[in-house]
């Protein structure tokens, strides 16, 4: 692809004042140029916390994690230099960003389009995912199978795409349909995809979504309506 790729990573952020510092220390900076976190309506120390540690903090008041990636991919369109690859990952801890290189690495290698990181493939520790995650990553990832083509494992939130191809997709979801939005356009567009096994520990902190029965029921709904929403779309 590139010789020396300019990564930028986008961390959405909810009240995660306790993880985002040890996000922020784990990240390895010899291969990212900014880190761009999205304040999604924080009321606790997460902006000042991150913003003492490196991160470039951008604030996101609808609420959403759709709304705060957008957020963050209008901050990066808009600059004079914008990245070559743009990785997104959670801010709970729960991902491990000093992976980031083994993501990255078939976009710069083998010139991929996008990577996801499958928590599948990789390794989970104990109680990292929930039970209703579990069964809906398996039915998710077999939707797609089923009517675009495509083989995932996961829909994880630990990924890279060349910033070009991110731009082609036209990202629209505002909420919990964002990543699988994102594997439906690129399959509907074939693009060149692949998955990396990422290691996946338990969160910092309560999940928002799967957490709560509400959010659960809500991510699941939205993520089936998001699949079957573009099968017929061109």
């Amino acid at each position: 692809m590139i010789q020396k790729p300019t990564i930028d990573v986008v961390i959405p952020a909810f009240n995660e004042q306790e993880s985002i510092v040890c996000v922020l220390k784990d990240m390895p900076m010899d291969w990212v140029r900014e880190v761009v976190v999205v304040n999604n309506n924080s009321v606790d120390d997460t902006v000042k916390r991150a913003a003492t540690n490196g991160a470039t903090v951008l604030d996101e008041p609808r609420q959403g994690y759709g709304y705060a990636c957008l957020k963050g991919i209008e901050y990066l369109k808009n600059k004079t230099d914008q990245p070559d690859i743009i990785v997104f990952m959670d801010a709970d801890y729960s991902d491990y960003p000093e992976e980031l290189p083994y993501v990255v690495h078939p976009i710069v290698e083998r010139n991929m389009d996008m990577v996801i990181g499958s928590r599948a493939l990789g390794t989970r520790e104990d109680k990292s995912m929930m039970p209703q995650q579990l069964f809906g990553n398996w039915l998710a990832t077999r939707l797609i199978r089923w009517f675009y083509g495509a083989r995932f494992t996961d829909l994880g939130p630990f990924r890279a795409l060349k910033f070009e191809k991110l731009l082609e997709l036209n990202m629209q979801d505002t909420t919990y349909g964002w990543t699988v939005e994102m594997q439906v356009k690129a399959a509907k567009k074939k693009y060149d995809f692949c998955e990396v096994a990422v290691s996946y520990r338990e969160r910092i902190g309560v999940s928002k979504i799967t957490g709560t029965v509400k959010g659960t029921i809500l991510a699941g709904y939205k993520i089936i309506i998001t699949i079957f929403k573009y099968v017929f779309k061109k």
